[in-house]
């Protein structure tokens, strides 16, 4: 397993617990999702993975590394993109790949290679020397993916990379995920959308309120709470089956 969570749980100041005894695994070269409303602790736990937050309690272990105990190596072995990651607006984007690749270790002729190499994968080349500030939202959303790349990591975490974008950009940004899995990176990705993860993931865990209530591949869901899909198995899970989508046309019809 890349990552094994036992019992991960997180609690802020004053009393607040946003994650509250997460337990879930992810095979290496898979696509692993959590998939919850805004506020489950879908955010929180991958911070906690990407060793941004220190778990109050539990264990992780993220590419054989305990994330507590050895956050260095757990970063080396991982890329991030977060979907409040902030880009160095008043770069370009060539220079923003460039700083990462570098801030890796890469020497200058290494990094510019790979930043090369970067903006041509995610279709960046064109713009790659205008400042990132000019980027459109997909753009960045492509420039994050570029920059979680660098160092090839054998796991690549997103925090809901579609979120509020059009439909023509998130079709756009699945096909980049889906290469970017298929070239042997594992996902690990958080979403609300039931189709994002239908699309993307091998593997769904369900997570609301801070625990992981549920998990397994969307078959498996289905049949579990006894129903035909993923999208219904989620709407038993929060007692809203009403908005189903056979529930509604037949009361169309």
């Amino acid at each position: 397993m890349i990552v094994t969570c036992e019992d991960l749980r997180k609690t802020f100041s004053g009393g607040v617990e946003a994650v509250r005894g997460v337990s879930f695994e992810v095979r290496e070269g898979e696509a692993f999702g959590l998939l919850g409303p805004n506020g489950a602790g879908k955010t929180t736990t991958i911070r906690m993975l990407g060793t941004l937050l220190r778990p109050t309690s539990g264990r992780a272990i993220v590419a054989g590394h305990d994330v507590s105990a050895a956050p260095d190596a757990v970063r080396r072995s991982i890329g991030v993109a977060l979907q409040d990651a902030g880009l160095a607006r008043y770069s370009t984007g060539r220079e923003h790949v460039d700083m990462m690749a570098r801030l890796f270790g890469m020497s200058r002729r290494a990094a510019r290679e790979r930043a090369a190499e970067l903006l041509e994968l995610f279709d960046l080349t064109e713009a790659a020397d205008r400042l990132v500030r000019s980027y459109s939202g997909g753009m960045r959303r492509r420039l994050d993916l570029a920059c979680g790349r660098v160092h090839q990591p054998r796991l690549l975490i997103l925090d809901e990379p579609t979120a509020g974008v059009d439909v023509e950009l998130r079709l756009e940004l699945w096909h980049y995920v889906q290469r970017i899995n298929r070239e042997g990176t594992t996902i690990l990705l958080t979403t609300h959308y039931l189709e994002e993860a239908e699309q993307l993931c091998d593997h769904v865990a369900f997570i609301n309120e801070g625990r992981v209530v549920a998990q397994g591949s969307s078959p498996e869901l289905a049949a579990q709470f006894g129903v035909g899909s993923l999208e219904d198995a989620y709407l038993e899970l929060v007692g809203r089956k009403e908005l189903s989508r056979a529930h509604v046309e037949a009361d169309a019809a």
